[in-house]
């Protein structure tokens, strides 16, 4: 009987503080600086960089981080987070499992490119709709290059 008490104690002031964490990024920032998109209605792909200087920004996903990065190419990243497709908890975008490409139409982007907290959950998602699992550079790397202007030979 202790234990249940504690344990309905814990969900009672926890679940609070992790909503509240949840919902800060996107009170701080509602709207993405770059392209204007509403943060809180894209919530599964949002994303916020913290420079070394203490500075942050929320985007509403990695094609307005890299916009953000390339803005800020003096400035040192210490840390981006990225939502978790699935249940939009923030989490280290360089520990996310990642998928890119595949039928769900992405954000910002042609070429989607999606987080997911567990292996399993990507796993998931490119069953169900295709795209190739990708780590954290390959994702940069593929976002950096969709972002890039493309020049047309004649």
């Amino acid at each position: 009987m202790k234990y249940w008490r504690i344990f309905v104690m814990m969900v009672f002031f926890l679940v609070p503080a992790i909503a509240a964490s949840a919902a800060s990024d996107i009170d701080q920032h509602r709207d993405c600086r770059h392209c204007g998109m509403d943060r809180k209605q894209f919530g599964y792909s949002r994303m916020m960089i913290t420079y070394s200087d203490g500075t942050s920004m929320g985007t509403c996903s990695l094609h307005c981080i890299i916009t953000d990065m390339n803005i800020n190419k003096d400035k040192k990243v210490a840390l981006i987070q990225v939502a978790d497709r699935d249940s939009q908890k923030l989490i280290d975008a360089a520990k996310a499992f990642w998928v890119v490409g595949g039928s769900k139409r992405g954000v910002m982007t042609a070429r989607a490119k999606w987080a997911f907290e567990t292996k399993a959950s990507a796993e998931k998602f490119v069953a169900k709709y295709g795209g190739k699992l990708a780590s954290w550079d390959e994702a940069l790397q593929a976002a950096r290059d969709d972002a890039a202007p493309k020049t047309h030979k004649h």
